[in-house]
């Protein structure tokens, strides 16, 4: 009789032991969830003992921190994307909006028709730079948005193309310039949208028409199942254009940034086209500066 009472009591001593170290252990994992909700630390939940569940509860809740601190990055890489964004901007809309100033002061000191009409054009063309500037920036923080969703539908994209290239019909026409234009007769259908298409293909033949000195040229053919385009144009200076950069925010392989351009044309193109589960590729052979758009071809 004795030696059970002993046995009971012994056992008895052990589960509260137990229960003191589980109490403690909670109490600890309490204290540390605390004291990380309140610092930016890279510590993660740890005990001395993983028994009745503790174990499996620490993994959940250091996932959870890990997933938390994760998002939170993201979140300050986006807020100081943007924030870079509103920067590098404001730095090229203040050239323009310091001209129009000007020609607006030069404007009401002339009585000459002509010269008011020759300063009437060129303070059009400053606006318009800024109006394409402003909406390019808010496409580009909408595209960079979560949340933002793209309706895909099933478009015929040599339509699209050759409704985007007809566009610019007059300004070729102005700056005397014939494209070599290569689109196949075959019918070819992607899963698009059609707004998005334009925007890609307006974005890429801009920056072929801001930085090209020896024509352009435009195709679009069908290779391995996939709808294949070019856009293609010679270039003064090669050697500035680094094909791999030309996708980033900014980057403008005219350094002084005399054209009145946002920086983002290709950037948004990029956003669009993986969007729309394509790819988008830029080359360099020679003085010759080639951008590739491949999307997934959709049964006819």
């Amino acid at each position: 009789m004795k030696i059970l009472v002993c046995f009971l009591i012994a056992v008895i001593i052990i589960q509260l032991f137990i229960l003191w170290k589980y109490q403690r252990q909670v109490r600890d994992i309490c204290r540390q969830l605390s004291f990380l909700l309140k610092n930016d630390s890279n510590m993660l939940v740890t005990g001395d003992t993983g028994f009745g569940g503790l174990k499996e509860l620490m993994e959940i809740l250091n996932q959870l921190l890990l997933d938390h601190k994760e998002e939170h990055k993201k979140y300050l890489e986006k807020e100081q994307m943007i924030s870079d964004t509103y920067t590098n901007l404001s730095h090229d809309i203040r050239t323009p909006l310091t001209s129009l100033d000007g020609y607006f002061q030069l404007l009401e000191g002339c009585d000459d028709a002509a010269e008011q009409k020759h300063y009437m054009d060129i303070i059009q063309e400053r606006i318009h730079s800024l109006k394409e500037m402003l909406e390019e920036l808010f496409l580009f923080t909408k595209l960079k948005n979560e949340s933002y969703h793209l309706e895909l539908k099933r478009c015929c994209l040599n339509q699209i193309l050759k409704q985007t290239i007809f566009s610019y019909y007059d300004e070729w026409t102005a700056e005397g310039i014939e494209p070599d234009i290569r689109i196949t007769d075959q019918p070819l259908y992607v899963e698009g949208n059609d707004s998005a298409l334009q925007r890609v293909f307006r974005n890429v033949i801009k920056n072929a028409l801001d930085h090209g000195a020896d024509g352009i040229g435009i195709s679009l053919e069908e290779r391995d199942g996939k709808s294949l385009i070019r856009i293609w144009n010679g270039v003064k200076d090669p050697e500035k254009i680094d094909p791999g950069k030309v996708f980033e925010r900014f980057y403008k392989a005219d350094t002084a940034r005399t054209r009145t351009s946002s920086g983002l044309g290709l950037s948004i193109a990029k956003e669009f086209t993986e969007r729309m589960h394509g790819e988008i590729f830029a080359e360099l052979q020679g003085n010759i500066f080639c951008i590739e758009i491949h999307l997934n071809n959709t049964c006819q």
